[in-house]
Parts: C-alpha cells; sequence; structure tokens
C-alpha cells in the first residue's frame, strides 16, 4: 500500500492513499510529491475545528498574499466518492469548479459532513493525527495563516 509522509517541525503525519476510489487524484499527489514539488510548501491555512491546508507552491515565497492562490499548471478531474469527511481524511482542495483541484489538499481535524460528495477525498491519516493537531492549533493571521510557517516536505513510501 502506497503512503506519504509529510514531515513538519511538529513531526510525521503519515498518510495511506484511496485509489479504489479516486485513482487520478493519488496518482497526482504521488507523482508530485516524487518530483519534489511538494517539499518547501506550507501549511497556508488552519482552522481549528476543520481542518489544515497545503500544497500550494507559492506558500514556499513569504508573500502571505499569495498564499492558497497556487497549483501545480494541471488540474483534476472530480473523482467524487461515498468517502465521508471525518477525522483525519484527506480530500482534494479546489475553486468552486469542480475540476479545479491541483496539488492542494487539506486533512480533515474534525468531521465535515458537509463535504461529503462535494470534494474528492483521497486518503487517510494513519498515523500523525497528533501532529496534525498541534498544527490546526498554530497561532494565526486574519487569513487562517499561521504566524509561524509549518512546511513540509513530502516522502512517498510503497
Amino acid at each position: 500500500m502506497t503512503q506519504a509522509i509529510l514531515s513538519t517541525r511538529h513531526g510525521d503525519i503519515t498518510i495511506e492513499f484511496l485509489p479504489e476510489v479516486a485513482p487520478n487524484h493519488v496518482a497526482n499527489f504521488v507523482e508530485l510529491a516524487k518530483s519534489g514539488f511538494y517539499d518547501g510548501t506550507r501549511f497556508h491555512r488552519v482552522i481549528p475545528g476543520f481542518m489544515i491546508q497545503g500544497g500550494d507552491p507559492n506558500s514556499k515565497q513569504d508573500d502571505r498574499q499569495l498564499h492558497g492562490t497556487g497549483g501545480s499548471g494541471k488540474n483534476v478531474k472530480a473523482e467524487f466518492n461515498k468517502t465521508k469527511h471525518e477525522r483525519g481524511i484527506v480530500s482534494a482542495a479546489r475553486s468552486s469548479n469542480p475540476d479545479s483541484a491541483s496539488s492542494q489538499f487539506f486533512i480533515v481535524t474534525t468531521s465535515a459532513p458537509h463535504l461529503d460528495g462535494q470534494y474528492t477525498a483521497f486518503g487517510k491519516v494513519v498515523s500523525g493525527m497528533d501532529v496534525a493537531d498541534k498544527i490546526v492549533a498554530e497561532k494565526t493571521d486574519h487569513r487562517d495563516n499561521p504566524l509561524e510557517p509549518v512546511s513540509i516536505t513530502v516522502k512517498i513510501v510503497d
């Protein structure tokens, strides 16, 4: 089973993928991770009682106005599925266009049933939710961006 290990200053988060329900999103994440795309990106949006979001290449820059606006340059068509957005689910961030997912993703820290069937769930955290809890508790600015950067490096393990 392919996994991704997201390393942060708070520790590691290990994600197990769900290729049976979102094969294209899994392939996209794995391809980007293997290329080093995610290394140095930050969790740029953290909302207590909801989720932590990362995967924007613009978050490598210190200009916070750009955080949350970038992607890989390639979109992935929605793969909505029956996976419930419960604590630990990894899902694709997108704009109002369902087929606009690119590189950004989020990890649900508290069940969010309003997202079910609206966002593509493609993985689940199998260890490190305590790390996600530390990240979601970071002090943030008015845009929910942590004041102290929480950068990640991603390693794919087959």
